[in-house]
C-alpha cells in the first residue's frame, strides 16, 4: 500500500467519524427538543454555526449529566441562545496612537 493510499484511508475514516458523531448530536437533539426548539435550533445552524455548535454541546453536557427534565421548548431555547449570546466574549477593538 502506498502512503497516498494510506492518507486517503485515513482522511475517509475521519469523515466518517466525524459524520457519526454530528448524527448522534442530531439524534440528541430530536430526542430533547420539541418540534418547534428542533426547527429553530436548525435555522440557527444555518445563520450561526459557531452558536449552534456551542448550544449542541451545551445540550450534549446537560444531557450527559443528567440535568435535562423533559423536552426543551422554544422559549427555553431562546433563553439558552441569550444566555450564550451574551456569554461570548465581544473583541476588544485597540487604537494605538503614533
Amino acid at each position: 500500500m502506498s502512503a497516498e493510499e494510506d492518507a486517503a484511508k485515513s482522511a475517509m475514516s475521519k469523515r466518517l467519524q466525524a459524520q457519526q458523531i454530528e448524527q448522534q448530536k442530531r439524534e440528541i437533539l430530536r430526542r430533547y427538543l420539541t418540534d418547534g426548539a428542533f426547527e429553530r435550533i436548525a435555522n440557527v445552524r444555518m445563520a450561526s454555526p459557531d452558536m449552534y455548535g456551542r448550544f449542541v454541546d451545551l445540550v450534549v453536557s446537560l444531557v450527559r449529566a443528567n440535568r435535562l427534565q423533559g423536552k426543551l421548548s422554544e422559549e427555553q431555547l431562546k433563553e439558552l441562545l441569550a444566555r450564550l449570546a451574551s456569554t461570548k466574549e465581544e473583541p476588544k477593538i485597540e487604537f494605538r496612537h503614533k
